[in-house]
């Protein structure tokens, strides 16, 4: 019976994931499919370029809610099973990144991919609900390396970085399960798949720099003729 349950709260886990509020926001907003804007993704960042700072922050923060509920879905149903609570919000992440309720179809209506997000939002609620003060650690990192860098797919990715070594820290000294730490490793693995597009560009020096950050200032300064790459409008953006 446990068996039957566990996959039904995984599959319950990726339902939410895919519950897609970028898209519902800035469709009630503007009226417009943010898949058709910018990177295309539904995450907090395009939403904030297809409506606006409100927009953008509503969806992150409901991005970041859908993670921490799976964990508590988890931990309710099934309080014994550790490993579930740790899955739930893996599975949350993959239904972000590839969402069965916003799929995109050809011509002919036949679907052709699953879109979405790149889970950033999602795995930092996956860390909240594993151990709720996380949040008052990984949000200033997250927010160090983005206004000191200022490159948001290097910002998702530190998320599940420090998600990880703080988990491990956490378990060396025995206050939390070893096995928490391959939320975080697992979180980072699928985090990286989803921006490939954006590693790419990263490596050859095209990838969108925000201008408030100090790298995006010092650049500027620079090179003052083209300052960050502001004509870039490929797949560039994360959520």
């Amino acid at each position: 019976m446990q068996i039957v349950i566990s996959i039904g709260v995984l599959l319950l886990s990726y339902l939410i994931g895919s519950v897609s509020f970028g898209w519902l926001i800035v469709k009630l907003k503007t009226g417009k499919d943010i898949r058709a804007i910018e990177s295309g993704r539904t995450g907090g960042t395009n939403a904030m370029r297809a409506a606006g700072f409100g927009a953008g922050l509503l969806t992150a923060l409901m991005d970041i809610l859908k993670g921490v509920i799976t964990v508590w879905v988890a931990k309710i149903l099934l309080p014994e099973i550790h490993l579930i609570h740790v899955l739930a919000p893996v599975a949350a992440i993959i239904g972000h990144n590839y969402s069965i309720f916003v799929p995109e179809r050809n011509e002919q209506g036949r679907i052709v991919r699953l879109s979405g997000g790149a889970g950033g939002a999602p795995a930092v609620g996956g860390a909240i609900g594993l151990w709720g003060p996380s949040i008052f650690i990984i949000f200033p990192l997250g927010a160090l390396v983005f206004f000191t860098v200022g490159i948001a797919s290097i910002t998702t990715m530190s998320v599940a970085f420090f998600t990880t070594v703080l988990f491990a820290v956490r378990a060396w000294l025995g206050l939390m399960p070893w096995i928490d730490v391959a939320y975080g490793i697992l979180a980072e693995i699928l985090l990286i798949w989803a921006l490939r597009p954006n590693l790419q560009k990263l490596f050859s020096g095209k990838e969108r720099i925000v201008k408030q950050s100090l790298y995006g200032w010092i650049k500027s300064k620079r090179d003052p003729h083209q300052p960050n790459h502001k004509k870039t409008t490929q797949k560039d953006s994360q959520a």
